[in-house]
């Protein structure tokens, strides 16, 4: 895209270069498109991957990173829907300590309150490594 002039490279990694037979181009880090492209909005899906990716791995009761399952704050069977505030990751003991009951009445909190992700969260975690560079650009700062 920067060869054909559609977009221009605002950082570059040092000393890497894309090499062809008769040119050396640098390896862009950030590239800035030349011209607005309309991405239409995509809705983060619900599921089991998404949950586990939202809450870290992490049992949120305990923090326990083995074992584990899906858990409805509400249970079902008090009127608890499928969404984002009223799932949570859980580990099987803490998912069977609470059972079919609130918070309240297991006695358990949890370490953090669950919301719908947005993009940017999903961007940060599947990225792997962030380049420090990057931060500004995904408002990371």
């Amino acid at each position: 895209m920067t060869f054909l002039g559609k977009a221009e490279i605002v950082s570059k990694v040092a000393d890497k270069y894309i090499n062809t037979v008769y040119r050396k181009f640098d390896y862009p880090s950030i590239v800035r498109l030349g011209f607005f492209v309309r991405v239409p909005y995509k809705r983060i899906i619900l599921s089991r991957k998404n949950i586990l990716k939202r809450d870290n791995h992490r049992c949120q009761y305990c923090g326990a990173t083995t074992n584990l399952t899906i858990d409805h704050i509400i249970p079902k069977s008090r009127g608890g829907e499928e969404t984002w505030e009223n799932l949570v990751t859980a580990c099987i003991k803490c998912n069977n300590k609470k059972g079919d009951r609130t918070l309240d009445e297991a006695g358990m909190i949890l370490t953090s309150k669950p919301k719908k992700p947005s993009h940017i969260t999903f961007i940060k975690s599947s990225a792997g490594k962030l380049e420090d560079t990057w931060k500004p650009f995904l408002y990371l700062y």
